[in-house]
């Protein structure tokens, strides 16, 4: 489980203040398909307010397992990322794998890699395309192994599940994670630590709590106490100033490289003014 060499620079793709940014909203292939009415509502325009409001890393889906496109609207995205490397912002692409075919999910992440992007993110989430928990172990170990082995210098994050849900709140929702099997795949782990998720009754609706909570639980589960961190916070839409404040005294206890909130449609321009102190 010890990461390869380089990990750590690497891994400063994924610091500072990111946001991120989905096919439900940049996608026009994807937004028709949902609705052949509809168009989307991230325009170029949101890159530069991104940029002027402090953000340093763009978090971009690139592509959809169930469509055969590589990557969406090819030359859209093209320009979007080169608009946010035009403002100095680093872009990582990030794409959800289904876990059925793994040559096809690699596909798609070889086809991010192409764009020139400045790290991928593995988004791990997708536990109702291959309900059989064995096989889609399996086939996650086996794409994240395949994608660090084929693009060894390219940095790479785990975007996972937050650890309180796994350890704690439901030990069913996905069993076994492969913790330990993924830690040399990734330079960075990224939990989805939406605390707005939770009850407040739980305990857990809590910037503070649980933040530090998953990145201490990843690290642990991961067999690496030193694993770089750079977790998602609440949906911005839901989430309040001291559920920030707690947040951002989570990510500097336990060191983490960065942060963000999910998603950027939703955020506000106070919370990337209270996200600031993130910038490096």
């Amino acid at each position: 489980t010890t990461p390869a060499a380089g990990f750590e620079a690497r891994s400063a793709a994924f610091g500072g203040l990111g946001s991120w940014v989905d096919v439900y909203d940049w996608s026009p292939t994807f937004i028709a398909s949902k609705n052949s009415s509809a168009r989307p509502s991230f325009t170029l325009a949101r890159v530069d307010a991104m940029a002027d409001a402090g953000v340093q890393v763009l978090f971009i889906q690139t592509a959809k397992s169930e469509f055969s496109q590589p990557v969406l609207d090819n030359d859209l995205l093209v320009s979007i990322i080169a608009k946010a490397k035009g403002r100095g912002m680093r872009v990582v692409g990030w794409f959800l794998p289904a876990h059925k075919d793994v040559a096809d999910d690699l596909r798609h992440l070889r086809a991010t890699a192409a764009l020139g992007v400045d790290g991928i993110g593995l988004d791990i989430e997708d536990r109702c395309s291959v309900t059989d928990v064995t096989l889609r172990n399996q086939n996650l170990v086996a794409l994240s192994t395949q994608l660090r082995a084929e693009f060894p210098t390219l940095p790479l994050a785990g975007v996972v599940l937050p650890a309180v849900v796994l350890d704690v709140i439901n030990t069913g929702y996905w069993p076994a994670f492969p913790w330990k099997e993924l830690g040399a795949s990734f330079d960075a782990w990224m939990p989805m630590g939406y605390w707005t998720n939770r009850t407040t009754a739980s305990g857990y609706r809590d910037g503070y709590k649980y933040t530090i909570e998953n990145i201490d639980r990843t690290r642990t589960n991961l067999g690496l106490p030193n694993a770089v961190m750079s977790p998602i916070g609440g949906l911005a839409a839901e989430t309040i100033p001291t559920e920030l404040d707690g947040f951002m005294q989570a990510i500097a206890e336990r060191g983490a490289i960065g942060g963000s909130l999910y998603d950027e449609m939703t955020s506000k321009a106070g919370q990337f003014a209270q996200l600031a102190p993130l910038r490096r």
